[in-house]
């Protein structure tokens, strides 16, 4: 259980991919905890993919690589207690995140 009622709040930042390498992948993303218990903490390794079929985007969570019986895997570090569509959640705000940042770029350069 939760020691306090603090509601959580959160920033999702976007750091984008300038050099293009490995191929498709657009951006990093960090969540900031803002207010609530995890507040001054960042969440990292989340990473924004171009789709290969290029219908869309992608978003992959903070993992890390293992080998098991030769194959190459990766261990998601976040992961759902319950319910799995919430991590939908999480895509979407990273998704939104990255949208929103590339519309304010373009709103920059276009005055």
């Amino acid at each position: 259980p939760l020691l306090g009622r603090d509601a959580m709040n959160i920033e999702v930042k976007i750091l984008r991919n300038e050099h293009g390498k490995p191929a498709g992948k657009l951006a990093d993303a960090e969540i900031h905890f803002i207010a609530g218990e995890l507040a001054g903490l960042k969440l990292v390794g989340f990473t924004i993919w171009e789709r290969r079929d290029g219908n869309g985007r992608r978003v992959t969570f903070p993992g890390r690589p293992l080998i098991v019986h030769g194959d190459k895997r990766n261990f998601e570090l976040l992961r759902a207690i319950g319910n799995p569509n919430v991590l939908d959640h999480v895509r979407d705000l990273v998704l939104r995140a990255y949208e929103q940042q590339a519309q304010d770029t373009m709103r920059a350069v276009s005055q």
